[in-house]
């Protein structure tokens, strides 16, 4: 079953609703972020990611978890200042959410998607089309400079 996010409304970093179906027409990275993990500097490879296809229409939206490890314990301010600041991050940064367990939006949704399950740890990141279907699902792992996750973008907008 094919997966679309374009229902799911999440929170803003400002504390309002917004609906991902806001997004419809661009691809999304969807990446739930910590600043105290081993794979913080991926914020750095995110923003390039952004700055490299932003024109071509695609948007990295974060989701700050302190799911695992309490490796985000800040408030939402403090982790919008410590992206920006420490690696140049300006990609759109959302309210705390929860990406495994009792989950939240948009994680209870992201993960029934294939193959179904719990986000595992920070910076799991979900591929999500123009008509807002999950394409893909990357571990933590997967840097975001790898070609595996470039030729997904590149034929995700390509689409």
């Amino acid at each position: 079953m094919s997966m679309n996010v374009s229902q799911v409304t999440v929170t803003t970093a400002a504390g309002s609703n917004k609906s991902l179906g806001e997004y419809k027409g661009n691809v999304l990275l969807i990446v739930n972020v910590a600043s105290r993990c081993g794979f913080t500097k991926q914020y750095k490879a995110l923003q390039a990611l952004e700055d490299n296809y932003g024109s071509k229409g695609f948007k990295v939206l974060g989701f700050p978890c302190n799911d695992f490890g309490g490796q985000e314990p800040g408030t939402v301010d403090e982790i919008k200042e410590f992206c920006s600041s420490t690696f140049g991050a300006k990609f759109e940064i959302f309210s705390k959410v929860h990406a495994k367990g009792n989950t939240t939006e948009p994680y209870t949704t992201l993960n029934q998607s294939n193959p179904p399950g719990d986000v595992q740890w920070n910076f799991e990141k979900f591929l999500i089309g123009k008509d807002g279907q999950i394409l893909n699902r990357f571990k933590s792992n997967v840097d975001p400079s790898s070609t595996e996750l470039k030729q997904a973008i590149e034929e995700a907008l390509n689409n």
